[in-house]
């Protein structure tokens, strides 16, 4: 073994975390009180951070499977996808599904390279868009479903990063992702499931839910792990158009699809759940009471 080999096995061994931690800790310090205070400050304040961050993140899907900057018609579905989120608190679900129906025919019948990649796109993000708007709602059990959301995806994302480094072990799955673990993978479940219990419990002091633990732990199980398969799954595509980051707007995260990948296909099994519950107009109250 050389010499700078051996000093950088040190290193790694002295300070498990890369250089990339700062940032990580400099991101959420500005990215957790902005979602905060748009989820706490109304409905339509969180539509326009939803419709901002969608667009932005359908923008590195439109560079990454075409290979060029976003032109027609990319800026034309960044702007629909701000049109979903805004839509959904002012006329409705079914206002939403409207501009993506249009959204997805556009994506059809206009030829571009990767062009099913593209409608999988859009398909996805519109989804995504109608799914956090649905969550938060327009009532306090909205704010507290959001909180639940973010924090077990969050918390997993933050347990399986430092467990995943401390402890290291087995690789989750290597052809995809080489740096998870699946010690990361369980420290990940084990942090976030705690947090949404928290928050599980907070809620029932907020709004007297009175809804069952066993069914809060349940929930928080299934939105840690849809996180965590969120977050394989955006590898595996970005493997499939060989880059490491969707893009670099945050630092020590990459891009917005890199920060939201989690929290994007945890929020769909979320809403699922919720609509399953209570049904389309009641889904905050269909993820806390029960």
């Amino acid at each position: 073994m050389s010499g700078t080999q051996g000093r950088s096995q040190n290193k790694r061994s002295l300070w498990p975390f890369g250089p990339d931690l700062l940032p990580r800790l400099l991101s959420a310090i500005v990215l957790i009180p902005l979602t905060v205070i748009a989820l706490v400050a109304g409905w339509i304040p969180f539509a326009l951070l939803i419709g901002l961050v969608m667009a932005g993140a359908y923008r590195e899907w439109e560079k990454m499977i075409t290979g060029r900057e976003s032109g027609w018609p990319g800026t034309l579905f960044m702007g629909l996808f701000a049109i979903v989120a805004l839509a959904h608190p002012m006329n409705g679900a079914w206002a939403s599904a409207v501009v993506v129906i249009v959204a997805v025919f556009i994506a059809i019948f206009v030829k571009a390279p990767n062009r099913h990649w593209r409608i999988a796109g859009v398909v996805f993000f519109s989804t995504v868009a109608i799914a956090f708007m649905a969550i938060r709602g327009s009532s306090a059990a909205g704010i507290w479903s959001g909180v639940f959301l973010a924090t077990v995806v969050w918390l997993t994302d933050t347990g399986a990063y430092f467990v995943g480094r401390l402890v290291g072990g087995t690789k989750l799955s290597p052809d995809v992702s080489p740096s998870k673990t699946w010690s990361g993978a369980a420290g990940g479940l084990t942090l976030g499931t705690l947090g949404g219990m928290l928050v599980w419990w907070l809620a029932d002091l907020s709004l007297h839910t009175q809804s069952p633990a066993a069914i809060g732990l349940l929930i928080s199980v299934v939105v840690s792990i849809s996180g965590q398969l969120g977050d394989l799954g955006e590898s595996a595509v970005k493997r499939r158009f060989a880059i490491k980051d969707s893009g670099n707007i945050i630092p020590g995260h990459g891009g917005l699809m890199d920060r939201i990948d989690s929290l994007a296909v945890a929020a769909i099994v979320l809403w699922l759940i919720g609509l399953a519950n209570r049904g389309l107009g009641a889904v905050p109250q269909g993820i806390l009471f029960w």
